[in-house]
């Protein structure tokens, strides 16, 4: 382990929460079970509120950012782990109260972490990371809820975005038909379309004030999105179809009536990533390596290095990043 290493560390600046890059040592890291010396890690939409701080992600300061890490142990307290085990660690409050991915070594509990699939390497592991591991959380709600490919187009807002476009990938490798929501079809249509997308619309068709009930659209979806994009969607849901919704990127409010729950039978299903049980969670990657195509995966990635995070927070926050970006945390 090096002497001192790199950090990207969220501190108050005096004029409000600034993340920056600063060398740390190993007595600076938290006390917990597992010494992991991190290669990759993502930036996500929580990541991007984080480092930028235009949003309430740190509860404590200093904070080292990043809520998804992956990389080899070095040090075991756990007899779940070995020295030279390559792991991914996703949620579970890091960035919020427990020091992140955005180091190359990081100290995090063991029972966070889940032995990454032979399958993946960590960069890969990480143009999956916590965008795609939700989506195969939502994927799988869909599943057990009983929608099968055979009944109706699936929907998915916010589809050139990390979560969605995971989503879309999962979907289509499973049968289903899917309908990728954007507000960037022109630009993104053949993106989604490689993807396995067989129908493109316009956010705009979603983000509006929508009626009570409307024709019926959809057998079911996965929205990224939130708001009146959520709202619509319901009101579109075929009869016992199903909504899996895990993302606010475009409001955390949402207005709707009992109508399509009463007179519809449709279900709308939270999908939470970041507490989710251990067992949960190993299962998502197991299905994951079985699923994703790692050739198409890496049409949704590129990657950056670490010095590069706080521009590219800025621009994802404007809705200028498509797909997943991973973050090289040595560079």
């Amino acid at each position: 382990m090096k002497g001192r290493f790199r950090a990207l560390v969220a501190d108050d600046s005096g004029d409000g929460l600034k993340a920056t890059l600063r060398d740390l040592t190993a007595a600076d890291l938290p006390d917990y079970g597992l010494l992991v010396e991190i290669s990759h890690s993502t930036l996500n939409y929580k990541d991007a509120l984080a480092v930028t701080g235009k949003g309430k992600i740190c509860r404590s300061l200093p904070m080292v950012c990043g809520i998804d890490l992956a990389g080899t142990v070095l040090e075991s307290r756990s007899d779940r782990f070995r020295e030279g085990d390559a792991v991914v660690v996703n949620g579970f409050g890091l960035s919020e109260r427990h020091w992140g991915g955005y180091s190359e070594y990081q100290r995090v509990d063991p029972d966070w972490a889940v032995r990454l699939p032979a399958a993946f390497n960590p960069e890969q592991a990480m143009g999956i990371g916590t965008a795609g591991y939700t989506a195969m959380l939502c994927v799988d709600a869909l599943e057990r809820h009983g929608l099968k490919p055979e009944d109706g187009q699936i929907l998915v807002t916010g589809a050139s975005g990390g979560v969605g476009s995971v989503a879309v990938m999962l979907l289509a490798r499973l049968g289903y038909d899917v309908t990728a929501a954007t507000g960037r079809a022109a630009t993104n249509a053949g993106f989604l379309t490689g993807l396995g997308a067989r129908h493109i619309i316009e956010r705009e068709e979603l983000a509006r004030q929508a009626k009570a009930l409307e024709s019926e659209r959809w057998a079911g979806a996965v929205d990224c999105v939130g708001g009146e994009v959520l709202s619509t969607a319901l009101a579109q849901v075929r009869y016992g179809g199903m909504v899996a919704a895990c993302g606010l990127a475009g409001s955390a409010s949402l207005h709707t009536t009992v109508m399509p729950f009463i007179l519809r039978g449709v279900t709308l299903a939270g999908i939470d990533s970041v507490m989710a049980p251990l067992a949960a969670r190993e299962r998502a990657w197991r299905r994951l390596a079985e699923l994703v195509d790692l050739e198409l995966l890496t049409t949704i990635y590129s990657v950056e290095p670490l010095s590069r995070l706080p521009g590219l927070a800025e621009g994802l926050l404007a809705g200028r990043v498509r797909g997943r970006i991973v973050v090289d945390v040595r560079g």
